[in-house]
């Protein structure tokens, strides 16, 4: 029996199927490019700079700076920096990763050389919550501080680096921590402002 071609609704169905299969293989080709790429001088660096990351350290101390430093407008940069901070981190982890059953990576498997090693979380992979953290810090201070949006968003991109290149986290991760952290600190430095205007 001849088989029919598939209809319209049904090559519609499997599109997104199909995308989300092609960006796997994506994810998976670049992950183990990066840890089979030998990168003796950068290993020591991206595996202090990860674990500095932890627990938001360098936002942390980043916030202290501003507040130490950068007079009434430092202050706020600071509160708003960590407010996106608390807000990203509990809802990454309180509510995001818990529904996501995605599995860490195989450092073994991969070959990413010992000197890369980091602790590896217990966590679901997807998100990167030390990406989401990093990126919503940048963009809560940026709000209040422009100019210092630059170089925490570079500090933010080489944290998110770090978590692929010590082979804890997929590149697809990081980059939705990022975006996603971007999004809920937007969000959470606009409901802060309207609630300071609503005081004055």
């Amino acid at each position: 029996m001849e088989e029919r071609p598939p209809t319209d609704d049904e090559l519609g169905a499997t599109a997104p199927a199909r995308w989300l299969e092609d960006a796997e293989r994506v994810d998976l080709a670049l992950y183990a490019a990066i840890a089979r790429t030998p990168t003796p001088a950068l290993d020591r660096a991206m595996s202090r700079l990860s674990r500095a990351a932890d627990y938001s350290r360098i936002s942390i101390v980043s916030a202290g700076l501003l507040a130490a430093a950068g007079g009434r407008s430092g202050r706020r940069a600071a509160g708003m920096g960590l407010a996106s901070v608390g807000v990203a981190a509990a809802f990454f982890n309180l509510v995001v990763k818990p529904l996501s059953n995605r599995s860490r990576p195989d450092r073994i498997a991969e070959k990413v050389p010992i000197a890369r090693h980091v602790r590896m979380p217990s966590s679901t992979s997807f998100p990167s919550g030390h990406s989401a953290t990093a990126f919503a810090f940048a963009t809560g201070v940026g709000r209040v501080m422009p100019p210092a949006a630059v170089p925490l968003h570079a500090v933010a991109a080489l944290i998110a680096y770090s978590r692929v290149h010590t082979g804890v986290h997929y590149p697809g991760d990081v980059v939705a921590g990022a975006v996603s952290g971007t999004v809920v600190a937007q969000l959470t430095t606009h409901a802060l402002d309207r609630r300071t205007r609503r005081r004055d």
